[in-house]
């Protein structure tokens, strides 16, 4: 199976709708080995400290980390990105992951660049993805869209309104 490396950032927006039918982590998992590196789950720690919906789909995320593999990595310092970012990017970088799942829209760039042979996706991206190989109709990623978008002021996202615009073609 190929390997998803994912953000906080990701799985936070996953979070939100992992109560939902479908749940795309379960899809993930589905198609995936999906790792995180322990910086990320420190993180998720962190965030599910806060009595949000932020801090809920934390929590959710959480009480499923048994079924994904945490691993450590030897965290560069100096890297211009938070700790659990730059500890995703080294753990995909490491493992020739092929999947990068993060949602950290403002330093896609920085990200991209640091990414040696891994696609970095987006988790619009990713439900696009769902429905082309028929794991979602365009309608159930819509849903999760609408509902991740709602919890995550993605209003004025343009990744977020491209994937709308794909998914209400297919």
């Amino acid at each position: 199976m190929a390997e998803l490396v994912a953000d906080t950032s990701a799985l936070v927006s996953i979070g939100i709708v992992m109560g939902s039918n479908p749940n795309p982590l379960s899809l993930c998992l589905d198609v995936y080995d999906v790792l995180v590196p322990d910086e990320v789950v420190e993180e998720l720690q962190e965030i599910a400290s806060y009595d949000d919906n932020h801090g809920r789909a934390a929590t959710a995320f959480l009480d499923r980390t048994n079924e994904l593999a945490v691993q450590s990595v030897d965290l560069d310092a100096e890297f211009p990105l938070d700790d659990g970012e730059s500890a995703a990017v080294t753990l995909a970088n490491e493992i020739d992951a092929a999947l990068f799942l993060c949602d950290e829209f403002n330093r896609l760039g920085l990200i991209h660049a640091s990414l040696a042979d891994t696609r970095l996706v987006t988790t619009p991206t990713l439900l696009s993805v769902f429905v082309r190989n028929d794991q979602l109709t365009s309608d159930e990623a819509l849903t999760l869209l609408s509902d991740i978008n709602t919890a995550r002021s993605w209003d004025a996202n343009s990744y977020v309104q491209r994937a709308h615009s794909l998914l209400d073609k297919a």
